[in-house]
């Protein structure tokens, strides 16, 4: 992952988080002070709907309790291999149909998956939707799963594995911080899986993965956009309340081992630019063991990194010169913890200890002096200001509601968050860099370049095949 797209991702998630959406809800069908209505059918699938009328336009999303981190050795990958095959049909809907049909109606299509959930999602015009509730209820338990298929899908898996992290240098240093930081949490395997699991699935494997998570009970309906939440949920129940409610598999905590002391690594790759990626293990929203600390720490984040006024941008770019580009990032957006991560690649005759040396500085600073009142109260208006902006997507807003119902801290989180933030101090800035950003809580690993192949240089991709 480039250090731009690292930012990037952090400030995305952020901003998913803070849009003001939800207040009380009562169920099943009172919506709440900002317009979010709750339904829940009797197999137990949730429906969420937001009425935005400021477009004839929806955006619906299907989003299942499964991902990477319900995975264990020997099929790591499978929940993104088994949402390649979501798209192979179904006895209905042959390969191919359901792209087909959905772009017939003008609209488009496609999916994700992550840790903690995978997600399918259309956007259409409004009137429209029924197409799309109908669709995704065929796939949710009618897939054939051909193994001409899934045999042809793996081919694409594996060379969207080697596109996206094993030839890609940054990708490849951020996946095996990770894997060296976590002993036993999940959060370890990468949400694309190791290669030999991807060349050893059997269909059988994706059978009973498909059989033990793609039920109603697991699943999430949200629904933004031009419509009547009423007449959703009639749709919803029409085309989902048959199906039937399955017994789901038993969670276990895989609660992270306490490290004993900071761990490194050194990633040898054709790469153009050296690099320095630090990640110290820190809590989220649903572990912290005080409720402030997680807002606290994405305070942190945009001191370091939150524009060219922040500290890593305008210390170590502009006036140490030290780093060609910096960044922070951090998500309290999590079923468990997380890593705090700072990633910086060298300018022109800076060595990665000298690097390495002043990120280590920039948390250091954090931890001896209190924040300024000046600087705490821009961090805090820029959050704000960047919420505006993903109030004009139906798709943002969607994305919001439905990554915090599926890590577990539930769609109602969204009415505290900003005002959490604004309560952060700069005592609580400095404490949680002084309980947290400890050498001993840390992974560091460096990419050394190797020299390029001309004829096979470091890819760049950083998309989804299909």
């Amino acid at each position: 992952m480039k250090y731009s797209q690292l930012c990037h991702l952090v400030l995305l998630t952020l901003l998913l988080a803070l849009a003001p959406l939800a207040a009380h809800a009562n169920v099943p069908a009172n919506a709440s002070a900002q317009g979010v209505h709750e339904f829940t059918l009797s197999n137990g699938m949730k429906i969420l709907v937001k009425p935005d009328n400021r477009a004839p336009v929806v955006v619906s999303q299907v989003w299942y309790g499964v991902g990477s981190a319900h995975e264990h050795g020997g099929i790591t990958g499978i929940s993104h291999a088994l949402e390649h095959m979501m798209f192979k049909g179904t006895a209905r809907y042959p390969a191919g149909e359901f792209s087909r049909i959905i772009a017939e109606q003008g609209g488009r299509e496609n999916a994700f998956t992550s840790r903690d959930y995978t997600a399918y999602y259309q956007l259409l015009a409004a009137g429209r939707l029924e197409i799309a509730l109908k669709l995704e209820a065929d796939r949710m338990r009618n897939l054939t799963l051909p193994e001409e298929e899934f045999v042809q899908e793996m081919r694409v898996v594996k060379e969207e594995r080697r596109l996206r992290t094993e030839d890609n240098p940054n990708a490849l240093l951020f996946e095996q911080v990770n894997a060296t930081a976590w002993l036993n949490s999940p959060y370890g395997i990468p949400v694309i899986g190791w290669m030999t699991d991807i060349e050893h699935y059997t269909i059988a494997d994706m059978r009973d993965w498909y059989d033990r998570w793609y039920a109603p009970n697991n699943a999430t309906l949200v629904v933004v956009g031009d419509v009547d939440p009423h007449a959703v949920y009639r749709m919803a129940r029409r085309y989902f309340g048959p199906i039937k409610a399955r017994e789901l598999p038993e969670i276990k905590p895989r609660t992270e081992t306490r490290q004993l002391g900071e761990r490194r690594i050194i990633v040898r790759a054709p790469a153009r630019v050296p690099a320095v990626l630090m990640g110290y293990k820190v809590p989220v929203l649903p572990t912290a063991e005080e409720d402030w600390e997680p807002y606290a720490l994405l305070v942190a984040a945009g001191i370091l990194d939150g524009g060219e006024s922040a500290r890593l941008a305008r210390t170590l770019v502009r006036e140490q010169e030290l780093a060609a580009g910096a960044g922070a990032g951090y998500s309290p957006f999590n079923r468990l913890d997380t890593l705090f991560m700072l990633s910086a690649s060298p300018s022109q005759g800076t060595s990665l200890a000298d690097l390495e040396a002043a990120l280590t500085e920039s948390l250091e600073r954090l931890k001896r002096e209190p924040v300024s009142e000046a600087e705490l109260e821009r961090v805090k208006a820029q959050v704000v200001a960047r919420e505006v902006y993903r109030l004009d997507s139906v798709e943002g807003q969607a994305m919001q509601i439905g990554m915090l119902e599926k890590v577990g801290l539930g769609w109602r989180t969204l009415d505290e968050i900003a005002e959490r933030v604004r309560a952060v101090t700069a005592e609580q800035v400095q404490a949680v860099a002084q309980k947290y950003f400890d050498v001993d809580r840390r992974t560091v690993g460096w990419l050394e370049p190797l020299p390029i192949d001309p004829d096979n240089p470091p890819s760049t991709f950083e998309g989804h095949l299909r």
